[in-house]
């Protein structure tokens, strides 16, 4: 059994952003091999290369999938040094079932499901660029924008609701007008909401389009509505989104003024900020502006 020392070494190096260099070098290592194993499972879908390099493409699926399982069975091994998993069986399980810890499982399920249960190549392929999604580890800024959806679910949620409701009332109401004049593209409500869907969204691939006037002319108000209620969705993230960069900024800055209220700047506070600095994922330069308007205003405090 390996030591209790090694677990946390391994905890230290993949999930705490204090171990420098190394765990810097360990987690480029993965990215790029991520970025190699969903580039080959979308080149071997090309047929000339899928049958000239289909060794290469194998060789690189069984490293892919043999580091990413052993880089899950040590996020799970070494869990239970995160207090929050500090039980040995039950933490664990519940690390198990968070969502990054299930995209891990994700990212090796395709390949052994193909070696022990036959299923659809198309599928299996899919799952496999889900490995996509193991980026995000790496992203502050992807779990920033993690964070702003499940900041912003309630209002996403009745934002979504409210586009099913008027979704299914553009089908009911286009396939009132249109049934009789054409059953196959509008013989039924769920055969209408391709329709409803492509006009709410302002697509208009133009396949289904009606020809009565009835239909024309609720055709035109179901298209003003859909311009929009589409857009509600992206202004709820586009304002969150802004909402959490500048509580990151701020966050920052009352770090900086705690460390600037100490005395001057040494190299071991300027690391940990430059730590803090990449956990909330602002730029370099960024924070250099922080750190410096923040040096001005307390410089203009009354002494």
């Amino acid at each position: 059994m390996f030591p209790a020392s090694w677990r946390h070494l391994g905890y230290r190096l993949m999930e705490t952003r204090d171990a420098g260099l190394p765990a810097r070098v360990l987690n480029g290592l993965l990215i790029l091999l991520i970025i190699l194993s969903v580039s080959g499972a979308l080149l071997e879908t090309i047929p000339s290369l899928a049958q000239r390099h289909a060794q290469l493409f194998y060789a690189v699926e069984v490293i892919s999938v043999a580091v990413f399982s052993v880089e899950y069975l040590g996020r799970l091994w070494w869990s239970v040094e995160d207090p929050r998993y500090a039980r040995p069986l039950a933490g664990r399980l519940r690390y198990a079932l968070t969502p990054m810890a299930l995209i891990d499982l994700l990212a090796i399920l395709p390949f052994y499901l193909a070696l022990f249960v036959g299923m659809d190549l198309r599928l299996l392929r899919m799952l496999r660029v889900l490995r996509m999604l193991k980026l995000s580890r790496y992203s502050p800024a992807v779990t920033m924008l993690l964070d702003v959806l499940r900041e912003e679910r309630d209002s996403l949620v009745v934002t979504f609701f409210i586009l099913i409701t008027i979704l299914i009332f553009a089908s009911t109401g286009i396939y009132a007008f249109e049934r009789e004049a054409q059953p196959v593209a509008f013989g039924s409500i769920p055969a209408a909401m391709w329709w409803a869907v492509a006009t709410l969204t302002t697509v208009g691939y133009g396949d289904v389009t009606p020809i009565t006037v009835e239909g024309k002319l609720f055709a035109a108000l179901i298209t003003l509505t859909g311009i929009g209620m589409v857009s509600l969705p992206a202004g709820i993230i586009a304002s969150g989104f802004t909402e959490a960069l500048r509580q990151r900024r701020e966050d920052f800055a009352e770090m900086v003024t705690e460390a600037l209220n100490e005395g001057p700047l040494d190299l071991a506070t300027r690391r940990r900020l430059d730590e803090n600095r990449e956990e909330l994922g602002l730029s370099a330069h960024k924070a250099q502006r922080i750190i410096r308007r923040t040096r001005e205003r307390l410089d203009r405090r009354p002494h």
